[in-house]
């Protein structure tokens, strides 16, 4: 397996070999945004890429929204897309150098990014970064994908098994409003720290 280092992701955006960017907010996200009344949250989106999410959520008055990725380029894409997205929103940074603390932290194609290996320390950095009030949202792939690359997969019973320890699984569902390819293996989450 590649080393999935910044390199990696900087030369898939290069190359434009991202077949999980939607080039929109995905259905899903957008709806549960959409019902979000404190615009005040603070939010993270971890290996946020392009972003779209924080475009949205930007765009209807959540000013604390940020996002954190390995690679500098799409940070820099939201930052052209959105010129006025706050600078210090933009974390060029490792995941799991994060010492932040947050009310809501938004999974979009992060988990599935990671090395599998690197699921458990995810699983613990998301309890150690969310308030005790927050929440972890979004979605997960319910497919086998693939072993040797990104996207990796998984299903409902190993992520229950694996998030359970540091987490309420407060919803871990089929989501029925994904875009029409993924219609059918993602699960929407809602997650609450123990």
């Amino acid at each position: 397996m590649e080393n999935l280092d910044a390199r990696f992701w900087t030369a898939k955006y290069k190359n434009q070999e991202t077949g999980w960017d939607l080039g929109q907010v995905s259905p899903p996200l957008k709806a549960y945004f959409d019902q979000l009344k404190d615009k005040d949250l603070k939010i993270l989106i971890p290996g946020g890429g392009n972003s779209y999410e924080a475009e949205y959520l930007h765009a209807q008055g959540f000013k604390n929204a940020y996002v954190a990725d390995l690679s500098e380029t799409p940070l820099l894409n939201l930052k052209r897309r959105v010129p006025n997205f706050p600078d210090h929103h933009l974390l060029h940074t490792d995941f799991f150098e994060l010492k932040d603390r947050f009310d809501l932290i938004i999974e979009q194609t992060f988990f599935c990014a990671l090395n599998p290996s690197l699921r458990p320390k995810y699983v613990k950095k998301i309890s150690q970064l969310l308030k005790p009030s927050g929440h972890l949202v979004g979605l997960l792939f319910d497919a086998t994908l693939n072993n040797d690359k990104p996207p990796f997969g998984g299903n409902q019973q190993e992520y229950k098994v694996l998030f359970s320890k540091h987490f309420n699984l407060e919803i871990m569902e089929p989501c029925h409003n994904s875009i029409k390819p993924r219609l059918g293996s993602e699960l929407f989450i809602k997650l609450s720290p123990k």
